[in-house]
């Protein structure tokens, strides 16, 4: 029997526009392919920005994409609305490492919405 398995994609690209569609819902646009397609194509995300995308996917076991949600790779906190660079010092200082961190989240944009 197969498992389900979880993917981390480099570029929205990488997963299908109506795919992704048909996961996010047509409810909140700061989660539609198009919008974080722009914010890629634009530059606004990427290594530059420090928003480096690793969106997620969730296949059941027949391939189906089951679910999709925006993530990015952040070497820092800038550009977010938590700002959690005390959290991160402290950590540091107490010996860990905080960054990098998977950030589950729309870049810059501190709108409401259905999660």
């Amino acid at each position: 029997m197969a498992d389900w398995s979880v993917a981390l994609h480099d570029r929205i690209h990488d997963i299908p526009a109506k795919e992704w569609a048909q996961c996010a819902g047509p409810d909140n646009p700061f989660v539609s392919h198009d919008f974080l397609s722009a914010l890629e194509d634009s530059g606004s995300t990427g290594r530059t920005s420090g928003w480096i995308p690793r969106h997620v996917s969730l296949h059941s076991p027949d391939g189906q994409l089951a679910a999709v949600c925006p993530a990015y790779l952040k070497g820092h906190s800038w550009g977010e609305y938590v700002f959690d660079q005390g959290w991160a010092r402290a950590f540091e200082a107490a010996g860990g490492r905080y960054y990098p961190k998977l950030q589950i989240a729309v870049p810059f944009t501190p709108a409401p919405g259905p999660r």
